[in-house]
């Protein structure tokens, strides 16, 4: 059995409830389609624990901010996260965001952070099995994050899922998002989650509620309805 994750945007105790559980499914492994880093500081601490449990992980465009490769286009709350991260980040931990890579290629499924147009910044949200990028993998089971919103899609004998985000889920739901593979079978999962503990951790480092209200409706920062996009 297999965990997948992603979006965990520095939200240490959403990443830590969800491990637990899915060491409690029994899973053997647990990957991460990226965004480590973003919107939340505890950043470190969620490094930290992917490194600690061997998680294999690939970047995301959040991680990619961080490294200086860009700043976000779309918000500059974003950016304000990011540069907090810059000032707090370790070494080592810089250096493993360093090394992540852009795709994952494994036996069972193929994985990116964005799409396969862009592996960074490419919103999916109605997945083109016949798309020739996707074809070239030669395989069954398409994951990929990004947009915070769980999403599962069949066609003939082939899948694709989004396991929604770990740290700032974005439908409306304040649980934790992730999905576990079980041989073929895909199950979305959902894990609720001490969000005071981020809250208080925020306050700590100087961000008022602005930057984590949105956690307990389970929506993106600064969303005053469900027709504004995702950044």
């Amino acid at each position: 059995m297999i965990g997948i994750i992603s979006d965990i945007h520095g939200n240490y105790p959403a990443l830590e409830a969800v491990i637990e559980e899915l060491d409690k499914y029994g899973c053997d492994e647990i990957y991460c389609l990226g965004d480590v880093c973003g919107y939340y500081c505890m950043v470190n601490e969620c490094i930290d624990l992917l490194r600690e449990r061997n998680i294999t992980t690939i970047r995301g465009n959040h991680d990619s901010y961080l490294l200086g490769e860009s700043l976000c286009p779309r918000s500059n709350t974003v950016n304000l996260c990011i540069k907090y991260q810059k000032s707090v980040i370790k070494e080592e931990n810089y250096q493993w965001i360093k090394g992540l890579p852009l795709y994952l290629n494994e036996n069972k499924f193929c994985a990116v952070h964005g799409g396969w147009d862009d592996y960074l910044d490419e919103y999916i949200e109605d997945f083109n099995f016949n798309d020739e990028k996707i074809m070239k993998f030669n395989k069954n089971i398409f994951f990929s994050g990004h947009t915070h919103i769980q999403k599962l899609q069949f066609q003939n004998q082939m899948t694709y899922c989004n396991p929604g985000s770990v740290g700032q889920p974005r439908d409306y739901i304040s649980s934790a998002a992730f999905a576990v593979l079980d041989h073929e079978k895909i199950r979305m999962k959902r894990k609720e989650y001490d969000i005071d503990r981020i809250k208080y951790a925020m306050i700590q480092e100087g961000f008022d509620e602005y930057f984590y209200s949105n956690l307990y409706r389970g929506c993106r920062i600064g969303e005053k309805s469900g027709a504004e996009k995702s950044v």
